[in-house]
């Protein structure tokens, strides 16, 4: 289903770009549907239906537009009018960066490991490293924060409980599930109390949520503020993620698709971060890892940096970060 999913975008997105609309496909694929005669007087097939669009698109492709099309027209919407529409079939996590333009390799060549730096100016955290998109850990990033203390499993359940667990009047906030069962973030905050603490015999688990829930994000940021390395020009985006989860596979190697670079900090727990140059810059550019520790704060351009992460043995691992431009 995700290698049809993945088929069916890149051909919506072409017939974006051909300038035909959504309205036009799904009135074409309407009527094709109910149409009940052939000359034999049979049914026709749905091959015979889209006969006439092999010249543009593969059979496969328009099969797929049907199938989907029977769960409704949200999935495109979500294509067509943006992110912030709700769908019905969400948008593959690994086609977002499908149609990315190349990649300069000015901003991986020579770069072979993560610097690891404290009391950095904000002049010198500009120039060395955020204008030329470089990987780098600040080891005193939280400092003055009292997140350490207090984030938790148990603190972020009891925070969306008081809170309603993830909607606002405006969307439902982004959810990652990784390869847990979860559905939801109300359901992952209400896994067992032994899962929670990582107790032998339970099942790992790793998630992620963006967290746009006003109110609880205004009491989270009582508990943290902007890094100290960022220059007074540079804007935090609103927008806060968070990432938790036991010893084990993170996120699979991937690239983001937001708006600006951004950082990371490790609140609770070693997490291992690999770094992969794009595919264009693989004969240019080396592959390389870091761990960052609890009260470390990891800065990547994960727009251009491929990225994957792995919990490293010991305590919960609890993240929080944000972009900033």
């Amino acid at each position: 289903m995700q290698k049809a999913e993945k088929r069916l975008v890149a051909i919506l997105r072409r017939a974006k770009q051909a300038g035909i609309s959504i309205e036009a496909i799904n009135t074409y694929i309407s009527t094709e549907i109910t149409k009940n005669t052939t000359k034999d007087g049979q049914k026709p097939t749905y091959l015979q239906k889209f006969g006439k669009f092999k010249s543009n698109f593969n059979i496969f492709g328009l099969i797929t537009i049907g199938l989907v099309l029977t769960a409704g027209k949200s999935y495109f919407s979500r294509v067509f009018e943006g992110p912030d529409s709700e769908c019905l079939i969400k948008m593959p996590f690994d086609e977002t960066k499908v149609f990315r333009k190349p990649e300069d390799c000015s901003i991986c060549k020579g770069i072979n490991k993560v610097d690891r730096i404290s009391n950095i100016s904000q002049q010198d955290f500009d120039e060395f490293y955020a204008l030329k998109a470089k990987p780098v850990i600040i080891t005193d990033g939280t400092r003055g924060w009292d997140a350490q203390d207090l984030f938790s499993f148990n603190f972020f359940k009891d925070l969306y409980e008081k809170y309603d667990t993830g909607r606002t009047g405006r969307t439902v906030c982004q959810f990652f599930p990784y390869k847990t069962e979860f559905d939801s973030l109300r359901e992952a905050l209400n896994m067992s109390e032994a899962r929670a603490r990582l107790e032998p015999g339970t099942k790992e688990w790793y998630i992620g949520w963006s967290n746009c829930n006003d109110r609880a994000g205004q009491e989270l940021r009582k508990h943290y503020k902007r890094p100290y390395f960022l220059p007074d020009i540079s804007e935090n985006m609103a927008l806060s993620w968070i990432f938790m989860g036991g010893p084990g596979e993170g996120a699979h190697m991937h690239v983001d698709n937001v708006h600006y670079a951004s950082w990371q900090a490790q609140i609770r727990g070693r997490k291992k971060w690999r770094l992969a140059p794009p595919p264009e810059c693989h004969y240019a550019c080396e592959e390389f890892s870091a761990i960052v520790e609890p009260g470390e704060i990891i800065v990547v351009d994960t727009n251009r940096w491929y990225h994957q992460t792995h919990i490293l043995p010991g305590d919960i691992s609890i993240t929080i970060g944000t972009e900033f431009d």
